[in-house]
């Protein structure tokens, strides 16, 4: 048996290991999460497992049969199409909403540049990127338009892990990429207009759009 956490904590470190599983590409798009082969793995019981991938199934990284096996979501560009739609309808008007606090005060912004400037595998530059994200969110100071961006946050970090390495197999050129762009968007809300910041953070977005076509459509 593993050394695994306390029963009341069972069910939460099942999930976050899943989770992780499945967003660095360990457990592939389509394959089988059998629950007692899964509990077996994890050194817990069956409840646990299940409750993990119920709450999975809910972010979106899982997904259940019609003789209710559960299996990794293979998100499909439609999918991406979807989470695109909405990063676009959430995040410029965010940007706009925080940039006057940002525009005192960007230190969180650029600790989390200086992280994803070091950064060794492309995780950490997936989840930091996605973070860079959430902090804006966090200081837009609009609680409905956080609390959308989480409901959103396990499927965004499924998709960029997946585009992070279908398009640059090496960490050094996306990490470049990423510190790049993030360091012109921190640029903005220093000097620019909250008006400004909201357009330039639609065309930060727009630009993920052209990561598409590097992912194969299974559809």
């Amino acid at each position: 048996m593993k050394n695994t956490p306390a029963s009341s904590s069972r069910s939460e470190y099942a999930i976050n290991l899943l989770r992780r599983r499945i967003i660095d590409g360990q457990s592939e798009p389509g394959s089988l999460l059998a629950e007692v082969a899964v509990a077996r793995d994890l050194g817990v019981s069956r409840v646990p497992v299940r409750e993990a991938l119920f709450t999975l199934e809910r972010e979106g990284l899982v997904e259940f049969s019609g003789t209710g096996r559960a299996y990794v979501k293979d998100l499909t560009p439609h999918d991406f199409e979807e989470l695109y739609v909405l990063r676009l309808a959430l995040e410029p008007v965010a940007a706009r909403l925080a940039a006057p606090a940002l525009r005192e005060d960007c230190s969180r912004l650029e600790k989390n540049i200086k992280a994803t400037s070091k950064a060794t595998t492309l995780l950490q530059v997936t989840h930091l990127d996605l973070d860079f994200h959430e902090i804006i969110l966090e200081t837009s100071g609009n609680a409905r338009l956080l609390k959308l961006w989480h409901s959103l946050r396990s499927e965004l970090e499924l998709w960029l892990g997946r585009l992070h390495r279908s398009k640059q197999l090496q960490t050094r050129g996306t990490r470049a990429e990423t510190v790049t762009s993030h360091q012109g968007v921190v640029e903005a809300f220093k000097t620019k207009s909250p008006t400004e910041c909201e357009r330039l953070m639609r065309q930060h977005i727009l630009s993920w759009r052209e990561w598409l076509p590097v992912l194969p459509d299974k559809e």
